[in-house]
């Protein structure tokens, strides 16, 4: 009987009428475990499958999750081609975008349930985002069931959740019953509801237990199922009992034939009587499970720890008799068994094995937690097997989890053993990811002193491809540092090592290196070795090292002004980004992109890049440095009053990497900030600080700003022989030709603070113009300071009128999309096509069309799928969009 669930179920059958027009929608079934999420879900399956296919999956609760478990229960149903990939074990960017197409060519709308989603591995929550970020566009329906007391802050489900937008998500909270339904309940099973609410608070499953359960002896609840079903099992005949503690060791289900391996001929029987009495149901997978998760746990916890050893070995040795018995999923539960038996030998035996399957499907978590359950029993291990397990641990836990201490510790226990073996190239590898992770956490010093040591382990060897990666890691320490010469000379030997062992990795991990150690130097050739770069990770889809090349080359690019350039691999990094889910290196790309828009002077839009940014959660420091560094300046120039406090944290963070290029934007906007008020002795202190770096590798642009910034400030710092033109201009006395320069090369706010310098008879006409210009960007604190020079110089009348209130100037749209352009984003978003945008706008379906494709132009995107996942990660995309309220 279904109480008090008639709304929930009539928001169901809504939105799977939305999915059957194509609108899918992702909806979370959540409340407390007991509370009836699992009977809601199978009414309503059960009245969508005249109408839907329905896909019945389930996560599991093994010591370590099997890896896209729900997937391989709905194998059996999907078609072949997909059914064979699953059972092969086939990566994520194979099996995702199939299930993608079969859901896009499907004839009728398709229901994929996901049970029990609080234990999801880490490749069934990818599959999830992957999916969830599409539904929109397709005829089909997720259904997830959660309980809300398994389910954290910290869980990586709300992550999950999180990356969706909140327009294809609906919850579903359960609530448990009321009064008045648990009474009905206990007055049709003739009982007495006395206490009967009081004691389950409305949980119909606590109520359906205590109300199945005939004897009428007095017991009560203490609010603990394990009670009740303590009690339920305690009037069980022995054989039913043996069998429910068999069911109860393997969470998410065993089948009836290993049962009957493991009990005996009469297990059938036995069996019969458990479906009979309601204490056990046969799912979809004709799997025996128990009714409710929190009767198997509590039948668990009656079995004596030898009692459970002595089945968890039984059913391991059972499963290894398999044919099956090496695939993915299998190897999780062996690995649960083997485990819970105590065998560390099998587990030595098996764990590593089920890491590297789950690791193939993208469950880095999954493969970290099959390495950790190895390490409990690595005292039995041969020392070279110990060793390599602290290195995979280490390497599948630094993707998948924060625990740096943790981290650092395994790969020192590594390097010992390895010194133990005299395994040198062990020793290197395991240095060369500690200066990563020592860089990863601000420790610059450590970082170079690990990098350094992993050359020197493996330099007296024979050359080999571990040599190669210690040559490219020192050259990356050293082009952080600005360390140009020897980040070339490093990346280089690197670079030459990857073609004689042909490394394509190494290889193009160097020429990112040195191509921006050349291009940060303005030396020739950085251009034509960061073009090969990314063309060698794209072409052999190495996605991280794509998404490094873009940033880097963008970033190139952008300093020598190259705007148009920079703008095209922005806007492509951006997009290929979105494309393979890579949404760090998309906040920090897009972060590179507000910095573009700073110097355009397109200040509200560089705000509100860098702000939708910040508002990412747990986005590591140096992912959102580039975009901190960008709110806290154009906040300044803006004249914001949290400019200062924002500008001391993003210094601070800076500091902490070492790297001038996190250190020396911030100090000088620090400088611009005091010059502007006035504030000498500021101006001073930050301009000490920038001269007493090493100034001998600063790029060029940056010695021409900081010997440009000492000229205004009247403080006297070196000078370059060779300066970017607009700043040698200035600095040779000529502050219109350098504002002149500025405006060509398309940075009007340089253009105006030159202009403010001009003396003599072109002052009058050069402030005037300067402080239209500030006034047009916004730049309130630097128009006031124009204000007060054209005082100074008795001109004051001249001065365009101070602007009271909001600017009323137009914004530009980020991607340069005009007005029309905008409107039609909007209503892309909407999912809304090109038919009836051409009705709401009244124009032409031929220029509707015109107008998509600019569109899809200018958001560097294949069709409106790739547009509406820009605008899921770039919500200030959207005219008039604020970027808290991203889904």
């Amino acid at each position: 009987m279904l109480l008090e669930r008639e709304k929930p179920l009539e928001a169901m059958r809504s939105i799977g009428a939305l999915a059957e027009a194509g609108h899918g929608r992702v909806v979370v079934v959540e409340g407390e475990a007991g509370i009836g999420k699992t009977t809601l879900i199978r009414v309503f399956a059960e009245q969508a499958a005249e109408e839907s296919r329905i896909f019945w999956g389930w996560c599991e609760a093994l010591f370590t999750p099997r890896p896209l478990g729900p997937v391989h229960d709905m194998a059996a149903a999907f078609p072949p081609g997909i059914s064979a990939l699953i059972e092969e074990s086939a990566a994520q960017d194979k099996l995702f975008p199939a299930l993608l197409q079969m859901l896009q060519r499907a004839d009728s709308a398709a229901i994929l349930i996901f049970e029990d989603m609080h234990w999801a591995d880490n490749a069934t929550l990818d599959l999830v985002r992957y999916l969830g970020r599409r539904i929109a566009l397709l005829p089909a329906m997720l259904v997830l069931s959660v309980r809300s007391d398994e389910v954290g802050i910290d869980h990586a489900l709300r992550d999950v959740l999180g990356d969706l937008p909140a327009s294809v998500v609906t919850r579903i909270n359960l609530q448990p019953l009321s009064v008045e339904s648990v009474n009905r309940l206990a007055e049709e099973a003739g009982r007495s509801p006395q206490d009967l609410h009081r004691i389950t608070e409305g949980n119909p499953f606590f109520v359906s237990e205590l109300l199945s359960d005939g004897a009428q002896d007095g017991r009560r609840l203490p609010g603990s199922i394990r009670d009740a079903v303590w009690a339920r099992l305690s009037r069980l005949g022995a054989d039913v009992r043996a069998l429910l503690d068999t069911v109860s060791i393997t969470p998410g289900g065993i089948e009836p034939w290993l049962i009957e391996h493991l009990i005996g001929e009469d297990a059938n029987h036995i069996i019969d009587q458990c479906l009979a009495r309601g204490l056990l149901r046969l799912d979809e997978s004709d799997m025996l499970t128990f009714r409710h998760e929190l009767a198997r746990e509590a039948t668990l916890e009656r079995i004596a720890p030898s009692a459970q050893r002595l089945l968890h070995a039984r059913i391991e040795a059972a499963l290894a008799e398999l044919p099956t018995a090496q695939d993915a999923a299998m190897l999780s539960r062996r690995v649960h068994h083997a485990d819970g038996a105590g065998n560390g030998e099998r587990v030595l035996e098996l764990a590593p094995h089920a890491a590297r399957q789950a690791a193939r499907l993208g469950s880095h978590r999954e493969a970290a937690a099959h390495h950790a359950t190895a390490l409990r029993y690595v005292g039995l291990a041969a020392p070279e097997l110990a060793a390599q397990l602290h290195d995979n641990w280490a390497y599948e836990a630094s993707l998948s989890l924060r625990d740096y201490p943790g981290i650092i510790e395994a790969r020192h226990r590594a390097i010992a053993i390895w010194r133990q073996l005299g395994r040198h190239e062990k020793i290197s590898a395991n240095m060369r990811m500690l200066s990563r992770l020592y860089w990863r956490q601000g420790e610059g010093r450590l970082a170079e002193d690990f990098a350094d040591e992993a050359v020197r382990e493996v330099e007296a060897l024979s050359p080999g491809p571990e040599l190669a990666l210690a040559y490219s890691t020192r050259s990356q320490l050293h082009m952080l540092h600005y360390r140009f010469d020897q980040a070339v000379e490093w990346g280089e030997r690197a670079i030459s090592l990857s073609h004689r062992f042909g490394e394509i990795g190494t290889r193009v991990h160097a020429l990112n290196n040195v191509g921006t150690a050349l291009m940060f130097a303005n030396r020739p050739g950085g251009k034509e070795r960061l073009q090969e770069s990314l063309d060698l990770s794209l072409q052999h889809a190495l996605h991280d090292d794509a998404a490094r090349a873009y940033t880097n080359f963008s970033e190139c690019v952008a300093l020598e002004k190259d705007f148009d350039l920079a703008e095209r691999l922005l806007s492509d990094g951006i997009a290929y980004c979105a494309r393979y889910d890579l949404d760090l290196p998309a906040q920090y790309l897009i972060g590179r992109q507000a910095q573009l828009r700073l110097e355009q002077g397109r200040f509200r839009e560089a705000e509100s890049i860098a702000d939708g940014v910040m508002k990412q959660e747990e986005v590591p420091m140096v992912m959102h440095l580039p975009a901190m560094t960008v709110l806290a300046t154009v906040r300044m120039r803006l004249g914001d009053r949290s400019a200062p406090d924002l500008l001391e944290r993003t210094l601070k963070e800076g500091l902490q990497t070492e790297e001038p290029q996190r250190i020396v934007p911030v100090r000088l906007a620090m400088v611009e900030a005091a010059w502007l008020a006035g504030d000498s002795e500021a101006a001073a202190e930050n301009l000490a600080a920038l001269t007493a770096m090493d100034l001998t590798n600063f790029r060029p642009w940056d010695l021409g700003e900081l010997a440009v910034w000492g000229r205004r400030c009247g403080i006297a710092v070196p000078v370059s022989d060779s300066l970017p033109l607009p700043r040698a201009h200035e600095l040779a006395g000529d502050p219109l030709a350098a504002s002149e320069e500025w405006a060509r090369l398309g940075l009007p706010y340089e253009a105006a603070l030159s202009a403010l310098q001009a003396t003599g008879s072109q002052a009058e006409q050069a402030i005037v113009g300067a402080v239209a210009t500030l006034d047009r960007l916004e730049a309130r604190p630097a128009a006031q300071l124009g204000r007060r020079i054209a005082q100074r110089l008795g001109i004051a009348d001249r001065m365009p009128k101070t602007r009271r209130g909001p600017y009323s100037a137009a914004r530009h749209h980020p991607l340069g999309l005009t007005r029309h352009e905008q409107q039609v984003l909007e209503l892309i978003a909407q999912g809304i096509g090109n038919k009836e945008i051409a009705r709401r706008m009244s124009r032409s379906p031929r220029t509707i069309e015109h107008h998509v494709s600019a569109v899809l132009g200018k958001f560097s995107a294949a069709n409106r799928m790739e547009v509406l996942l820009r605008l899921r990660g770039e919500p200030w995309l959207l005219p008039d969009r604020d970027p808290s309220q991203a889904a």
